[in-house]
């Protein structure tokens, strides 16, 4: 088995198991989970593979199974279901856990810190096309989330995001090499800032946060929806 499926299946044995967690019971959220991924992981597999065709990023055929869905192979293609599985239930486990923990300075402090860089970061690296992409894209869904519709969630969101960085940091760490002779991943340095935490190129945190905000957004309207 490649090593990037590996990574595939340590990322998700875990939140999989915990599912069934007496007083999370994540698996009562599927049907909600389960669209929400499926809707935006089509948009970020459209993005990851145009990206691909053009050389921004792209994958070292020695970590995959050679396993292709048009030119992303199939262990970037599970990474859009598990990883936001992943955090989706981090998220619900953060609301199930801590209901009534006061974060709105916490939410305002990182949907400024977000918007306040991302905006930096896409003005100043204008023609790198990740750069400019997931860092303009995140802003615009902050903004739009939190300053303007204000979404009640989203400060428990905001927290889950952290404690996800933690499990980002491993996984991606070793998907750019960090463990490794070469990356699994590997990034077009014309399309990037140059700036990393360790091996992972920063521009990464700002695509996650474009992936999972409208992952949690779809989940709250459809778990509304159920409700009433």
């Amino acid at each position: 088995m490649s090593l990037y499926l590996w990574i595939i299946l340590g990322t998700i044995i875990f939140p999989l198991l915990l599912s069934f967690d007496k007083k999370i019971h994540f698996y009562t959220h599927w049907r909600t989970v389960f669209p929400a991924i499926f809707i935006v992981g089509l948009f970020f597999l459209l993005w990851d593979n145009y990206f691909t065709e053009h050389a921004v990023w792209g994958f070292n055929k020695r970590y995959v199974q050679g396993i292709y869905l048009f030119r992303l192979p199939l262990e970037e293609v599970l990474f859009f279901l598990v990883v936001p599985y992943a955090c989706l239930f981090v998220y619900e486990v953060v609301k199930g856990y801590l209901p009534n923990l006061k974060l709105d300075l916490l939410g305002r402090a990182f949907a400024f810190l977000m918007v306040l860089s991302g905006l930096l970061l896409t003005i100043f690296y204008l023609r790198n096309w990740y750069t400019l992409t997931a860092c303009s894209l995140s802003v615009l869904l902050v903004i739009g989330i939190h300053f303007r519709a204000r979404a009640k969630w989203f400060n428990h969101f905001a927290l889950a995001f952290i404690i996800c960085l933690i499990p980002f940091l491993i996984v991606n760490g070793i998907l750019t090499g960090f463990v490794t002779p070469e990356p699994v991943v590997w990034y077009s340095e014309d399309h990037i800032t140059g700036i990393r935490i360790g091996t992972i190129p920063l521009e990464d945190i700002y695509y996650n946060l474009s992936m999972l905000l409208p992952i949690v957004l779809i989940h709250e309207v459809l778990s509304t929806k159920r409700k009433k």
